[in-house]
């Protein structure tokens, strides 16, 4: 288990101080670092139809991008290349142990384990990104430069899938060792080149905009025949030009797409959904024979620790009357009183049986639990199998 230490920072400090204000580096935030991967398995998740990944290359200043699957790795050269492999948390549950110390940040804001092999000079060049993100120093040495937002940089891209920014003042010029930690806000730019064959992990966070949150709640209205409600104007009158849109007009349009949102229902389902959903594939494995939830119980007789599966994403809203339970982008409405399980759920990656017990005699808890079991989110560490 990885120990953060945000240099003399408790993490309500961390939050108040620099969290979306200011870059941070974090010497030997973990001590005695051991990477969780070697570059040989990153490369070979890099083969994998159903993972993400890229190889970059800088060559004479002529960036290019190559996107995986990957059957060989004859473009990764022993200079100036860089491989990338998005969602290691999913496939990986070793690495996947780097995101637990970063859990006092809300588990919806996390997003992905993405690491990185570089060989000397290998990077993505000087970029921003419009989330925060933490990257942590593995095997080898990374040159890290950061600045500060600046409205005035001009981004340009240098191929399709490569967007990068002009040279920048940096606040921040170090070589990061293993166990180092750079903490980046959003639209602060930064570029890194490997000194020696380097292992970098970048703890990335959501932060979706204004267009994809509309945009995804209209597609959830649409799925759910909702927002039928069309416009009204009992009270029109004659108006003075016929090519005119009024301002009582657009308030009453404004108004209508308002109650849509304004719906606490609707709106808490959609957000829970939407922001569960995966972005990326995951490495489920759904029971062969699937349970009922009166089997459960002899189910989970054949282990001790419940697993939650990489990558799963898997928050809760506390109702007036009822808990929500998001997992997946699947909502399931649960009692009050089974909270303390639900937080299990949530908030820990694993945990016994015997935690669960008070919330297995609820019969709703039960049913949401046998359906996350059965479709492999959720599983026993140890045990026989089940028959």
């Amino acid at each position: 288990m990885y120990k953060l230490s945000i240099n003399s920072l408790t993490t309500a400090q961390f939050l108040s101080q620099y969290w979306q204000k200011q870059p941070l580096l974090i010497k030997s935030g973990f001590s005695n670092f051991v990477d969780p991967i070697e570059p040989e398995e990153l490369a070979g998740l890099a083969m994998e139809e159903s993972i993400e990944s890229r190889l970059i290359t800088n060559h004479n200043n002529d960036w290019q991008a190559h996107h995986g699957p990957f059957e060989d790795f004859t473009l990764l050269t022993p200079q100036n290349s860089t491989l990338l492999v998005q969602a290691v948390d999913h496939w990986h549950p070793e690495a996947a142990q780097l995101l637990t110390p970063f859990r006092f940040i809300p588990n919806w804001r996390i997003d992905d384990l993405m690491i990185s092999y570089s060989t000397p000079g290998g990077g993505v060049g000087p970029h921003l990104d419009q989330y925060d993100v933490f990257i942590i120093q593995g095997q080898g040495k990374r040159h890290w430069r950061v600045g500060l937002p600046d409205r005035n940089l001009k981004q340009f891209a240098q191929n399709k899938s490569l967007l990068q920014v002009e040279p920048f003042e940096a606040i921040i010029d170090v070589i990061l060792e293993p166990g180092d930690i750079l903490y980046i806000p959003p639209g602060c730019p930064h570029e890194g080149y490997a000194v020696e064959n380097a292992l970098n992990y970048s703890v990335g966070f959501r932060a979706p905009d204004q267009k994809d949150l509309i945009s995804d709640f209209a597609d959830y209205l649409i799925d759910h025949e909702l927002g039928s409600t069309r416009y009204s104007d009992p009270d029109l009158l004659t108006p003075t030009s016929i090519g005119q849109i009024s301002d009582a007009e657009i308030t009453n349009v404004r108004q209508l797409m308002q109650n849509a949102l304004l719906d606490n229902d609707t709106f808490r389902d959609w957000f829970g959904s939407m922001i569960s959903q995966p972005k990326h594939d995951m490495d489920l494995a759904p029971l062969d024979e699937p349970l009922s939830a009166d089997k459960l119980l002899d189910y989970l007789q054949t282990g001790e620790v419940i697993m939650r599966a990489g990558g799963v994403r898997s928050i809760y809203q506390i109702l007036s009357n009822s808990i929500l339970l998001s997992v997946n982008g699947q909502t399931h409405t649960l009692p009050l009183e089974t909270l303390e399980g639900v937080k299990l759920l949530t908030d820990e990656t694993e945990f016994t049986v015997s935690q669960l017990k008070d919330s297995l005699s609820c019969l709703e808890f039960m049913k949401t639990l046998t359906k996350l079991v059965n479709e492999g989110t959720y599983y026993l560490q140890e045990g026989d199998e089940f028959e």
